[in-house]
């Protein structure tokens, strides 16, 4: 095997071509809650019995855990956090799609949300860890 397909063979490439994409598209859903406010995501809250101020942990799992995925630096922590952010997203807003099926498209109702959650799980797995 020449270099050339050594070098795309590397499971880094691999690693990024995930990490990165899912990462913007999650920081793009961040950046509209810093436009847009989380009053909605308070009010779902406050229908649960929950307190509103923790709406404001969106901009950690959508801001924050992003931006350190991508900058790889404690990217395997950031990407669990980034799960649990969709779990929190799906119990709060999704609850009622778990079973249901696009009509229009024949897929499943919350087929982005759970690939931001499964991939971001593969991140957490596969990012790269430090050696001491």
């Amino acid at each position: 095997m020449n270099r050339f397909a050594e070098s795309l063979h590397n499971p880094t490439w691999g690693y990024r071509l995930l990490a990165w994409p899912l990462s913007i598209l999650m920081l793009l859903h961040g950046v509209s809650k810093l436009r847009n406010g989380v009053s909605g995501i308070e009010g779902m809250l406050g229908g649960l019995g929950l307190p509103g101020v923790l709406a404001y942990g969106v901009f950690v799992g959508e801001v924050l855990a992003p931006l350190l995925v991508l900058a790889g630096f404690y990217a395997g922590p950031a990407a669990l956090v980034m799960a649990v952010n969709m779990l929190f997203a799906i119990g709060l807003a999704h609850r009622t799609q778990l079973l249901d099926i696009n009509a229009k498209t024949g897929g499943h109702a919350l087929e982005l949300q759970l690939l931001f959650l499964f991939g971001s799980l593969a991140i957490a797995l596969l990012a790269p860890r430090r050696r001491r």
